[in-house]
């Protein structure tokens, strides 16, 4: 049963970034970040219920409480990056780059903290750095400002990675006595302040009465889409083997690439095929060398 579990967390992993793709066509993707976090809080929250994890929150000292805010700031950024990625961009393209910051943190992790980098793990870090390089593919467009404007997705993305792996490591610094769970809901509840913020002080609050209602179902599709894998994720590892959980967790990239065909044409090259191989393969050898 817990393969199941493992199997929807990747499917529910590979949904979130369409439905947020459907959800933000006129939306802001700044205002659709601060709309969908709630859902996401929510979904947080239960899983702390079911952690039984909430009586721990007052024993957590003054400077887990600084890393959680910094790494909970941290992830605000990159989930702001990676939506304005995906409004501007192919999802076939922003999440392999996304997805690179596990290469981001592995080298982050080797200079911040001295974690030694074994050669399996070095040849995985390769295998995915030229993976995501293959799948990078610039289009011909019409116009100065319309090439610059698609071009910027590419620099959203790489932003959404680097800090994605900015909270791995602020998370490996100072909150890992914090039960996950529970360090995942405060995270999210900077995220959602965060994002609020960030609406209000960039004057996009008024936009809020004009979404469109398909567009804010989908919204709020995307953040139980990501609550719903989280929920799958931690019971599959609950029950199961962390050594297979993990790694068809990960491959909630091929769910995505393949959504994004069905659902929006977008079709990849035979030098993004050899990207995506090659992603794929990094992934399934960097956990087998932790396993």
């Amino acid at each position: 049963m817990w393969v199941l579990f493992a199997v929807g967390s990747a499917l529910f992993a590979g949904a979130t970034a369409i439905l947020a793709k459907c959800g933000i066509k006129k939306t802001d993707s700044t205002v659709a970040t601060a709309i969908r976090t709630p859902v996401v809080l929510l979904m947080s929250f239960i899983m702390v219920l079911i952690a039984g994890s909430l009586g721990d929150i007052s024993s957590i000292t003054p400077k887990t409480w600084i890393f959680l805010v910094l790494s909970g700031l941290a992830t605000g950024a990159s989930w702001l990056c990676y939506f304005r990625a995906l409004q501007l961009g192919d999802i076939n393209k922003v999440v392999p780059i996304d997805k690179s910051s596990t290469v981001l943190t592995i080298l982050l992790a080797f200079i911040v903290l001295g974690e030694p980098i074994s050669w399996l793990k070095g040849v995985c870090v390769v295998l995915i750095a030229v993976g995501t390089f293959l799948m990078i593919e610039k289009k011909k467009d019409s116009g100065d400002t319309k090439k610059k404007i698609k071009g910027s997705w590419l620099l959203y993305a790489i932003f959404s990675a680097v800090f994605a792996a900015l909270t791995s490591i602020l998370g490996k610094i100072g909150i890992s006595g914090v039960e996950s769970n529970l360090g995942t809901m405060i995270r999210t509840s900077v995220v959602l302040l965060m994002a609020w913020v960030t609406v209000f002080a960039t004057g996009k609050a008024k936009s809020l009465r004009g979404i469109p209602g398909k567009e804010l179902g989908f919204i709020c599709l995307s953040g139980v889409a990501t609550g719903a894998s989280w929920l799958c994720y931690y019971k599959a590892l609950r029950d199961g083997l962390a050594s297979v959980v993990v790694p068809i967790d990960k491959l909630s990239i091929i769910i995505t690439i393949a959504f994004s065909y069905f659902i929006f044409g977008e079709k990849l090259s035979k030098k993004a095929i050899a990207g995506l191989v090659l992603i794929v393969a990094g992934t399934l050898l960097m956990l087998i060398n932790v396993g």
